[in-house]
């Protein structure tokens, strides 16, 4: 990993801008979940992670409150990241299909992932301001990946907090809409690709399947393929 990466993970993990953030996740690190109660959690901001080489980033919320706060990874121990990683492995952007631990031997293939607030906020709602803490983590995570090609944004949220920076960069004022699988190009020649967030309620409810979800990076390789 980069100087650059490591200084910005460093400074991620130490963050405390956002006191009901620090707070919430020291709760859930003490109190823990039944099943968890004799883990030890992470109990601090969730970094980004993959190959800082990455032609791919995908873009989440938030790490969930007993998968990454717990682990130390994003979409990592949970039903979101079970679902999303099953999907990963299938089109050949991860090398197994389960994201257990830091330890679990998981690589990605010229992908990097993270989310676009670095702490779990209480009910996954977090506030304009935490956003906006968070939005200069993000923003140097984009630009420091300098072979980027495409993004893939996991949800409306993490879709209009990435286009928020390229607004503020670029003074982009083209209406963007959030539509499932459409690509759009961005000021910089970077493809954003909107797609639902995998999480349990839009898997049960079948807004995302798993079909949906190979076949959208599926076409994401294709045309990473294509730019080469």
């Amino acid at each position: 990993m980069s100087i650059k990466f490591k200084n910005l993970n460093n400074a991620i993990i130490k963050c405390k801008k956002c006191p009901r953030l620090t707070k919430f996740i020291k709760k859930i690190s003490t109190e823990k979940r039944k099943k968890n109660i004799n883990e030890t959690y992470w109990g601090k901001p969730v970094a980004g992670f993959g190959d800082i080489n990455a032609k791919l980033l995908i873009l989440g919320l938030a790490p969930a409150a007993h998968g990454g706060t717990r682990t130390g990874r994003a979409f990592t121990g949970d039903k979101s990241g079970e679902f999303l990683f099953k999907c990963l492995y299938e089109a050949k952007i991860a090398n197994q299909p389960l994201s257990e631990n830091l330890n679990d031997g998981l690589k990605l293939n010229s992908t990097y992932i993270t989310n676009i607030l670095k702490c779990v906020p209480p009910g996954d709602k977090p506030l304009k301001y935490e956003l906006n803490n968070c939005s200069s983590y993000l923003e140097q995570e984009i630009f420091n990946l300098k072979k980027l090609k495409i993004i893939v944004t996991l949800g409306k949220l993490a879709f209009d907090n990435c286009l928020k920076i390229y607004k503020k960069k670029y003074n982009l004022t083209k209406k963007i809409k959030f539509k499932h699988g459409k690509f759009y190009i961005l000021p910089d020649n970077l493809a954003l690709i909107p797609c639902y967030h995998p999480s349990p309620r839009n898997v049960n409810t079948k807004v995302i399947s798993k079909i949906k979800m190979i076949n959208l990076f599926k076409k994401v390789i294709k045309k990473n393929n294509e730019n080469n």
